[in-house]
């Protein structure tokens, strides 16, 4: 079974993490098997967008059955390596940086903090359990001698570019972006950028458009 589609589409990859979760819903529930039409109707999707979806990936239904729900999450958490350890470096110790912190150590997922990297040299006397922060003039010896896979980000957008190449100096290959600056990263470089203010933005204007429309 092919669990590895290359070049599929951004939507569909965004749109897996969301299939495994309802999937892993319905097999709380006790559900083994179901149809791309039940399934859609729990995810607000269509039929033929779940269809299309997988197949990107493979053939998981069966013509008159469905999808076997325990081996449709098996077969997307290969797909998105859900059981892979991703080492983790967080730059910036403000409240952005504390709270995905605390949010990836409540996470019973794949990512794993190492170490917190700040400008100012008052937060390194900070520690929580046994994440430490240490000083930025730290990072380059830091990721000298220890693997990492993932940078995050998480300071200022002035300081975005600049944060972003000197992990890029020294080794990284995958950056998630927490900042509003727009990276420039030789190819290879693996970004996902997080706009929290974007996604808020749509919230407001769903809002705005829901009270107008009870005018």
């Amino acid at each position: 079974m092919q669990t590895f589609a290359k070049n599929a589409p951004m939507p569909v990859v965004r749109r897996l993490p969301k299939y495994h979760k309802y999937l892993k819903e319905l097999l709380e529930e006790g559900v083994t098997k179901i149809s791309s039409k039940n399934l859609s109707v729990r995810m607000g999707s269509t039929a033929s967008q779940i269809r299309q979806d997988l197949n990107y990936f493979g053939g998981f239904g069966q013509q008159g059955y469905g999808y076997n729900v325990s081996e449709l999450i098996v077969a997307i958490e290969e797909i998105l390596s859900i059981h892979e350890v991703y080492r983790c470096i967080i730059i910036g110790a403000g409240n952005l940086g504390k709270a995905i912190r605390n949010y990836i150590m409540n996470l019973d997922g794949n990512a794993k903090v190492l170490a917190m990297f700040d400008v100012d040299a008052s937060k390194t006397q900070e520690k929580d359990g046994e994440i430490p922060v240490y000083h930025t003039d730290q990072l380059k010896e830091y990721m000298r001698k220890r693997e990492v896979d993932v940078a995050i980000l998480c300071v200022p957008k002035s300081s975005g570019p600049q944060a972003a190449q000197a992990v890029i100096d020294g080794g990284i290959h995958a950056i998630w972006n927490f900042t509003t600056a727009d990276l420039s990263v030789p190819e290879g470089i693996v970004v996902e950028n997080v706009a929290i203010n974007e996604s808020f933005y749509v919230l407001t204007y769903l809002l705005s458009e829901k009270q107008q429309n009870q005018t």
